[in-house]
């Protein structure tokens, strides 16, 4: 069943209901038409937009009130042919987005969320936050329109926290890490190109690829990151001029590249003449007692093999959309120039609150605080685990980061344990979203978007559970 044959039984379903009236939960929604979380999640999204239910949070789903005057349905048959590619040229651009939004979309009230990729607002620090938007609104010139690459002041800090020589002037402020990732590809690779992904990979970036007409050729990843020999082999089989890479808490697998691996990358980009695009994603990140991380990839390159992407959003909100490109030569300048046609630049006010924020007292303390609750969720999960689901434990736990990538029996439908698990009352990322060919059997969890520790006990009972459901009984 589609998402739009879904959502035509719903709205059918839905509309004999009396206004005001509960309709049942996702999970039951999820068991009776047979479908995935992610489908019933966009399915309901789209009624509420139609007007036909409202979401309460905490409370549930329901019918909503009729509207007054209603509308006429318009005729949308039109755009079919006006979004179809013309006669003898090439398909048109198709976005897949569907591992993107099962990744934002938001857990139903009475789920346990393991799928966000964004800290629980308790983690965040939303006082600091609220004061450093005050400070920045009051700040000289703080509504007028800041440089195209950026405010000098923030560009500088971003430049000191990269290191290796990286210098206030090969730095683009940019919307985000998303927005970077974008900006990059698009930059330094032509529509119908291939670009090298690691695999597993994080969904969002092999949904930017697409969109932007590239084709991703997945390099395999183990215990230690991105394999140099395969990497070899896809510069020279594919011809690709760009990689895109996690050197440090690989999302998913949470893979940290050690010191000869990260040799080998650069050489091998520089044999194929190719780019590097480093996404630093999770630098604010490291538990407690991991250790110094490997300088950037960036520090370790002066012939500008290596762009740089680095962002604030995981560590500080999801609504501090600030990052930051770094590149050196004519890249720089093309990454420039792509930016500012796409969005001329971000927010003055934005990058105000940024300074502020990163300055201030506060952020220390709250990158320590958000590191130990980060690394003690980790510990009490994986006991929960190993007490109660041991098939799930990794073997080995990441040192920083907040994701864990779950093996599951070899036997056992990654889809279909997915769809148990919301039924149990657990919402967590399928593997097949972070793969670009046959996935494996595995699963991501996130363990910053529950609300509390206790609920990571439970997701464990319930996970526990799911498990059990989907194990065929003994003969």
């Amino acid at each position: 069943m589609t998402v739009q044959e879904l959502t035509d039984a719903l709205r059918r379903t839905v509309l004999r209901y009396s206004p005001g009236e509960q309709i049942p939960s996702s999970r039951e929604l999820v068991e009776r038409y047979r479908v995935s979380p992610v489908s019933v999640s966009r399915a309901i999204r789209e009624l509420v937009a139609e007007g036909v239910v409202v979401s309460r949070p905490g409370a549930g789903v329901f019918r909503a009130e009729p509207r007054p005057g209603p509308a006429a349905q318009g005729d949308f048959s039109w755009q079919e042919v006006a979004l179809s590619a013309e006669a003898g040229a090439p398909p048109a651009r198709v976005v897949d987005a569907s591992g993107v939004l099962a990744a934002l979309a938001p857990a139903p009230p009475e789920v346990v969320d393991l799928n966000s990729g964004y800290p629980h607002a308790s983690l965040l620090p939303e006082r600091a936050l609220a004061g450093a938007l005050a400070r920045a609104a009051r700040r000289p010139g703080a509504w007028g329109r800041p440089p195209l690459e950026g405010l000098p002041e923030l560009r500088g800090w971003f430049a000191r926290e990269v290191g290796g020589g990286v210098t206030a002037a090969e730095v683009l402020i940019t919307a985000g890490g998303q927005s970077a990732l974008t900006c990059a590809l698009r930059s330094l690779a032509p529509p119908g190109a291939p670009v090298l992904v690691e695999s597993p990979t994080y969904p969002g970036l092999l949904a930017i690829a697409r969109a932007a007409g590239l084709r991703p050729v997945p390099v395999p990843v183990d215990a230690d990151g991105v394999i140099p020999e395969r990497l070899d082999e896809a510069f020279a089989g594919s011809g690709a001029r760009l990689f895109v890479c996690q050197p440090l808490f690989q999302n998913p697998t949470g893979a940290v590249l050690p010191a000869g691996r990260r040799r080998a990358v650069l050489a091998a980009a520089r044999r194929a003449g190719a780019f590097v695009v480093e996404d630093d994603f999770a630098r604010l990140l490291a538990h407690p007692g991991a250790g110094e991380p490997p300088a950037p990839l960036v520090a370790d390159d002066p012939d500008g093999t290596v762009v740089h992407v680095r962002s604030l959003t995981k560590a500080a909100s999801p609504s501090l959309r600030v990052g930051a490109l770094v590149a050196r030569g004519p890249a720089l300048a093309r990454l420039r120039s792509v930016q500012a046609v796409d969005s001329f630049f971000v927010p003055r006010p934005l990058q105000e609150a940024a300074l502020e924020l990163v300055a201030s007292a506060d952020w220390p303390r709250h990158l320590r605080a958000l590191a130990r609750e980060l690394a003690d969720r980790q510990q009490l999960f994986a006991a929960a685990l190993a007490r109660r689901a041991p098939a799930l434990l990794p073997p080995l736990l990441p040192r920083g980061g907040f994701h864990l990538w779950l093996p599951l029996p070899a036997q056992l439908d990654p889809a279909a344990f997915t769809a148990a698990a919301l039924r149990h009352g657990v919402a967590l990322s399928p593997g097949r979203n972070y793969f670009t060919a046959e996935p494996a059997p595995r699963a991501r969890v996130s363990l910053a978007a529950a609300e509390t520790r206790p609920q990571l006990t439970a997701a464990v009972d319930r996970l526990a559970a799911a498990l059990e459901s989907l194990d065929p009984p003994a003969s």
